[in-house]
């Protein structure tokens, strides 16, 4: 192995097992790994920057995985494009190809990670968005949450936001430098985005903080709660678990503005 390729995906999550490969199972890894063999003729392992569970959605997913000169050669990354386009499950769009520095991990170099969270408040049904949005039914205050949510910023223990069996014997210190809540445009629908950038994530963190942060703008819980749920390290303490359809893998920073844009030049498998 020669070359390092990198992918940017999007995917609807609702049909898909999670992101990883999954014996007898639908999965985004599956898939493209399934495509990438077509290609090359050999199995393809690939690096994700992000592991997304069950129904999560995703808009910047980043892929990497190693080729040999050879097949490097063969395919303009354009080519490469437009060929998992046609292999992948109709749910898949590779959003682009570029080569990165070889031995470039989707995972290890990725500097830091952005989710986004969608939340409806209004009583009637939200059809146009319905399968990207909790639909709360009620009036959420924003200014409780992100009162709530600055409990969260800087590097902390999250064992209580996520989930306990996935804490068992791992670290599970996390530097969180974003969190902010806000109301935005969804296809003329107004809805309420939790926007949550980090270094890394556990398990369902992110799902958990947006479930417990709408316990504090429906008025359930106090802001400093979130304080308190964060110090007792139990997962017990924290809200519920916003459900997954709700959540989108936003984006990943490498630190490195080659990889802001998925560049077209050069040759791939």
């Amino acid at each position: 192995m020669e070359h390092t390729v990198a992918l940017k995906l999007a995917y609807d999550g609702a049909p898909f097992s999670g992101f990883a490969r999954q014996p007898g199972q639908l999965t985004v890894q599956g898939s493209l790994e399934e495509a990438l063999a077509l290609l090359c003729k050999r199995s393809v392992e690939t690096t994700c920057a992000g592991r997304t569970d069950a129904g999560v959605h995703a808009r910047g997913q980043v892929v990497s995985f190693d080729v040999t000169a050879r097949e490097f050669e063969a395919r303009p990354l354009s080519a490469l494009t437009r060929s998992l386009n046609a292999l992948v499950d109709e749910r898949i769009a590779v959003r682009g190809a570029w080569e990165a520095d070889f031995g470039f991990s989707a995972r290890f170099d990725a500097k830091a990670r952005e989710y986004r969270y969608f939340i409806y408040e209004g009583s009637e049904r939200p059809v146009l968005v319905a399968d990207r949005v909790w639909h709360l039914k009620r009036h959420l205050d924003i200014d409780a949450m992100n009162a709530g949510a600055a409990h969260l910023i800087g590097e902390h223990d999250f064992k209580s936001f996520c989930t306990a069996v996935s804490a068992e014997g791992k670290p599970t210190c996390r530097n969180v430098s974003e969190i902010s809540i806000g109301r935005e445009d969804l296809l003329g629908e107004t809805v309420v985005v939790v926007r949550v950038v980090g270094n890394a994530f556990l398990h369902s963190m992110v799902r958990t903080i947006v479930g417990t942060l709408v316990a504090v703008g429906s008025g359930r819980r106090d802001p400093l709660w979130v304080k308190e749920v964060l110090e007792a390290r139990d997962r017990c303490a924290a809200g519920e678990n916003a459900p997954a359809g709700g959540l989108v893998f936003w984006h990943v920073d490498y630190g490195d503005a080659s990889l802001e844009s998925v560049r077209e030049e050069g040759s791939c498998v």
